[in-house]
């Protein structure tokens, strides 16, 4: 099992809508067994994937949430024992840990925690490495998304502290651009602390912190990018950027270099994993129908062109998935 987070600090970058499609495609198309976690405590993902009427029966028993895992540890009774709160999308094909708002509760939980765990203290690495000992429950998926908020909060340096993977998707303007260098800062400061809370609970312990009997170390790797939000033009039979969208494009391998690429022990072949244009209709149609969009079809309200952009999204995805398996293979 591969744990991977889809992840940019700034919002409105398509984050959401990319990794349900992508989990969706690889589960319906290439018959990979996926779950698929909420920590978004704006719950967009969940939004996404379950029809309105599902999503009230969800909420109305208060039990079949992300913040199950949370609130043991908040009450001091350690890691989450028993039946996890996996439920079925009925359209995306994919196994999903439901978001929950209280999530955003934990945030000065964590905070606290944290400052105690990077000294070694037990009761905060096991709060910081929750979803570290949640992934160690699923090993019989093959791959498990994260979808998260656009933060650099201590809720999502806990997701990220736990995973072996992330991916950033980025829209194409300067802000996606100036966000790469708060990723890259945080994440080797966050490694840098956490890694010499575990040096010190070794020292003071004489054995290593352990989760699943596996000692526990930082683990995350860069996986990729992916462009989008940008108007394409056919230029010679080939789709590409209209001018004001390429020039910030330009920019982005250098960018992603500089601070992304650095993370890694050795350098992946091709960072950029896929592009996606401006879907514009497409969008609200899959979501208000609770369908991937490269399932959609004239029940969901696609017309004329749309079907064939439906068919090219699709091809986009089989592509993306493709690059983002070889880089983690390349990685692993």
């Amino acid at each position: 099992m591969k744990s991977i987070v889809v992840f940019n600090n700034k919002g409105g970058v398509g984050k959401t809508t990319l990794l349900c499609n992508l989990a969706s495609y690889l589960a319906l198309r290439e018959g990979k067994k996926i779950l698929i976690i909420d920590t978004d405590p704006q719950c967009n993902a969940t939004a996404y994937m379950f029809p309105y009427p599902e999503i009230e029966e969800i909420y109305s028993s208060n039990k079949n949430t992300i913040y199950e895992i949370v609130k043991p540890l908040q009450r001091g009774k350690g890691f989450k024992e028993g039946t996890l709160p996996i439920i079925r999308s009925p359209y995306f094909g994919v196994d999903v840990i439901v978001g929950d708002p209280q999530l955003s509760l934990s945030e000065d939980f964590l905070s606290k925690d944290w400052l105690d765990g990077k000294s070694g203290d037990f009761r905060g690495l096991q709060t910081t490495l929750l979803f570290k000992d949640l992934l160690s429950k699923l090993k019989e998926y093959d791959y498990v998304f994260f979808d998260v908020g656009p933060s650099l909060g201590a809720l999502n340096r806990a997701v990220l502290a736990s995973c072996d993977f992330f991916i950033v998707p980025m829209s194409s303007d300067i802000f996606s651009l100036q966000a790469l260098e708060n990723i890259s800062k945080s994440l080797k400061e966050w490694k840098s602390q956490l890694t010499r809370g575990l040096d010190d609970y070794k020292t003071k312990e004489g054995e290593g912190f352990v989760i699943d009997s596996q000692e526990v170390n930082w683990n995350l790797k860069f996986g990729g990018y992916i462009t989008q939000q940008y108007t394409a033009k056919t230029v010679d039979g080939k789709k590409q950027p209209v001018n004001a969208y390429e020039k910030i494009i330009k920019k982005i391998p250098n960018t992603v270099k500089k601070n992304l690429l650095t993370i890694n022990p050795t350098e992946i072949l091709k960072p950029l994993i896929g592009e996606i244009p401006n879907l514009h209709s497409l969008v609200p149609l899959s979501q208000n129908s609770s369908v991937p969009i490269f399932n959609l079809k004239s029940e969901h309200g696609v017309v004329g062109a749309h079907f064939n952009k439906v068919k090219e999204y699709e091809k986009t995805l089989s592509e993306l998935s493709s690059n983002l398996l070889k880089n983690l293979i390349e990685l692993s």
